[in-house]
């Protein structure tokens, strides 16, 4: 058995799938020492849970010193405050982990300070399989963002946490772990199932997904550059000037999806909606600057959300006092 802390922060507005949740949990205690679930929900479900959970796992209430409006991040926070372990694996609701991922993720700290592994979906319906064609983007050119992250405590703890009161909470943790002298660990090759969100969920998330590039400038610009650039070509030579960029966009897509042994996971359809998937991020990218310049942030459970994720430099400056953390 792993003697590391399993943190599972859950937040659920609507009925959640309760018993694949249970079952998963029971698994996860076969595997590791200690699984804290760390639960915002409503009261009514909240008792469900804790009925359902208690005798099988650590289930508690967020702290209630914590009121960050990214309420996962409160989630995190009060799991780091109570682990008894140093090795922190924190997860999505969403995301199922086997035995082995969860050895590797584990073991990779050893030598880091925080570990990115890579999530796929299964089953993969056509919005996942959509979805799907963003991580093999990212995948070619560099690493994808997951719903789970692994992390040392005492690095989070020397940090002083990290900020809640961001929409992109995983790059906010990565880049404090960094800013604090920390390492970050990308394994590419540790596959990490996620479920599939409904339809209508997928939906909702576009444009929240989109507005996380404003903590990217690079990104930001190289998004916003899509719409006008495909306007122009079509303006000026019609819509048979998108077939060379969009095989070129497939063929990125492809690239990632054989990094790393990534072609068991990635069925090769997914490739094939890379360019619908830059279709909606071109359009969607605009909207939430939109969001930006007219809410003044991204709704997000109702209220807008102005910072997608600290810039490095402020996190530096903040942390400039810091002891560095060297993983051993």
């Amino acid at each position: 058995m792993l003697a590391s802390t399993y943190v599972l922060p859950l937040s659920w507005l609507a009925d959640g799938p309760v018993d694949d949740v249970t079952a998963y949990l029971a698994d996860l205690r076969t595997w590791i020492d200690e699984v804290l679930v760390v639960d915002g929900s409503a009261p009514d479900r909240y008792d469900d849970h804790h009925r359902r959970w208690s005798g099988l796992v650590t289930h508690m209430r967020p702290d209630a010193d914590l009121h960050a409006l990214n309420g996962k991040v409160d989630g995190v926070i009060t799991g780091m405050r109570r682990a008894r372990h140093e090795h922190l694996v924190v997860a999505d609701d969403d995301v199922r982990y086997d035995r082995a991922s969860l050895e590797t993720v584990v073991e990779a700290l050893c030598d880091a300070d925080v570990v990115r592994p890579q999530n796929y979906f299964s089953p993969l319906p056509w919005h996942a399989r959509w979805d799907t064609a963003r991580t093999l983007l990212n995948r070619a050119m560099g690493a994808d963002f997951p719903g789970t992250l692994a992390v040392r405590r005492s690095t989070l703890q020397t940090a002083g946490g990290y900020d809640g009161d961001v929409l992109f909470e995983n790059l906010e943790l990565i880049r404090t772990v960094q800013a604090a002298g920390g390492t970050a660990c990308t394994r590419l090759d540790c596959y990490v199932r996620r479920v599939p969100p409904t339809t209508e969920r997928f939906l909702s998330q576009r444009v929240r997904q989109a507005y996380d590039e404003l903590a990217r400038p690079v990104h930001l610009a190289a998004g916003l550059a899509v719409a006008p650039t495909v306007a122009v070509l079509v303006g000026r030579h019609g819509l048979r000037s998108l077939a060379v960029p969009a095989t070129a966009v497939v063929v990125v897509a492809e690239v990632g999806r054989r990094r790393a042994g990534g072609i068991r996971f990635f069925p090769a359809t997914c490739s094939l909606f890379a360019p619908a998937w830059l279709a909606e991020r071109a359009v969607c990218i605009w909207a939430a600057v939109g969001f930006r310049l007219v809410l003044g942030g991204c709704p997000y459970r109702g209220v807008p959300i102005e910072r997608a994720a600290s810039p490095v430099r402020e996190l530096r400056r903040r942390l400039a006092g810091t002891p560095t953390v060297k993983a051993s």
